[in-house]
């Protein structure tokens, strides 16, 4: 081999050495944490898992109206903010192979644009709640009239006029799509500097325990 090729060799293999040895060679750019250990999406762009400003914890959540894992989570979160006084960040993130999740997700924009953010968590739980008897778009409507009457609401003849809700809902799957959402629900318990991925809903309270007693504030235990 030529003296410049084996000079040039030697160059090559040091800086190798040097690299390996930097922290980035090492570590990921973004550690996964999930509960229980060991479980978790493979999550790509993080930054969005962050707590509003002014909150230590916040729970993020992307769920789809037709997913009867997301029905069973819906009353466990939703006891779990009203618990710890937490924000909830929720997102809709409908399939792409269900039926009738979409159209849901719409209607509950409505409601909570037009509305209120309670009528459209109301909506969302109801709906949580009879999802077995909804198995088509005509289901849904019949469903989602029903619930307007007995709110006495009006309902209006087009949900979506001006595709106002309709793009709301495909931001959020965007953003879904962006961290890497591979089911649903997906439950992420996030501090300002940290983040777990619940993939056991059953294992929320305590997740949410662990949160709120790192350094920066005190913790408030559940009563389980």
């Amino acid at each position: 081999m030529p003296m410049t090729d084996r000079s040039c060799l030697r160059r090559v293999v040091a800086a190798l050495a040097i690299a390996m040895t930097l922290p980035f060679a090492t570590t990921p750019l973004t550690a996964q944490r999930a509960a229980p250990p060991g479980s978790g999406d493979p999550f790509k762009d993080t930054s969005m898992l962050k707590p509003p400003a002014g909150a230590k914890v916040a729970i993020v959540e992307f769920q789809d109206l037709e997913c009867p894992a997301c029905a069973h989570a819906f009353p466990i979160v939703h006891q779990a903010v009203a618990h710890y006084g937490i924000p909830l960040i929720a997102h809709d993130f409908p399939l792409r192979q269900h039926i009738w999740s979409f159209d849901a997700a719409v209607w509950a924009r409505y409601l909570q644009d037009k509305v209120s953010p309670k009528t459209a968590d109301d909506y969302r739980g109801a709906v949580f709640a009879a999802q077995a008897g909804i198995a088509s778009k005509d289901d849904m409507l019949s469903f989602t009239r029903k619930f307007f009457q007995s709110h006495n609401l009006q309902m209006p003849f087009v949900a979506d006029p001006t595709g106002q809700f309709t793009k709301e809902v495909e931001a959020d799957r965007t953003l879904g799509e962006k961290l890497g959402v591979a089911h649903t629900p997906t439950i992420i318990v996030c501090t300002q500097r940290d983040w777990v991925h619940v993939t056991q809903v059953d294992l929320l309270y305590q997740t949410i325990d662990q949160a709120l007693a790192e350094p920066g504030g005190p913790a408030k235990k559940a009563a389980h």
